[in-house]
């Protein structure tokens, strides 16, 4: 079990990848890209939401590239206006606006007639802060992600598939779960896959 309490393993993991290059950060990506194309679970996912990276995450612009020559629709996170604390899904194309949101992050604007609700999302590729190989996982601390898909918990058969991505270095040795984390079927990074029963 990992000594460090979860906020200071947050400190730690995100300035070890704010401290990569710009050139290891363009390699994680294509080494991303890979596994992401190679991936089982997104073999004939066609509507997929994404992040764009920011505060050294792993980047997946490649893989979004790549994606939309095989006629897959990415969706960004969007908070949503009505139901605080959840995010919503809005298409993301070339020469989508982007507006910084209240936390600093580029996101689209909110159209609600094409905007996309979580359970109507093939699969959800979503950042996180360090994870385990038994499916724990650290994110930011926002909670947006558990609260938006916390009705896969009670009906799993309607969630996408959701999977974390990170650089291998944010794999630790074991991370507690708390009660509201939503498990993820896997987490992709720049060296391999790891999938999990939920």
């Amino acid at each position: 079990m990992n000594t460090l309490s979860r906020s200071d393993l947050r400190k730690e993991l995100r300035s070890l990848r704010n401290d990569l290059s710009f050139e290891q950060q363009q390699q994680a990506s294509e080494h991303l890209a890979l596994n992401l194309l190679r991936h089982p679970d997104l073999y004939r996912a066609k509507h997929i939401g994404i992040y764009l990276a920011n505060d050294g995450e792993i980047d997946p612009h490649l893989f979004i590239d790549l994606g939309r020559h095989k006629n897959i629709h990415f969706y960004l996170p969007v908070l949503h206006p009505v139901y605080p604390g959840k995010l919503v899904f809005s298409p993301y194309r070339d020469g989508t606006e982007l507006t910084p949101n209240r936390f600093g992050i580029p996101e689209p604007p909110f159209p609600e007639a094409r905007c996309r609700p979580a359970w109507s999302l093939d699969a959800v590729l979503f950042p996180l802060v360090g994870f385990d190989e038994q499916g724990g996982r650290l994110g930011m601390g926002g909670g947006f992600y558990d609260r938006t898909f916390a009705f896969s918990r009670v009906r799993p058969a309607m969630a996408p598939k959701l999977i974390g991505l990170a650089h291998e270095f944010q794999k630790v040795e074991a991370l507690p779960i708390e009660p509201w984390d939503v498990p993820l079927h896997g987490v992709v990074t720049d060296k391999q896959c790891y999938q999990f029963r939920r």
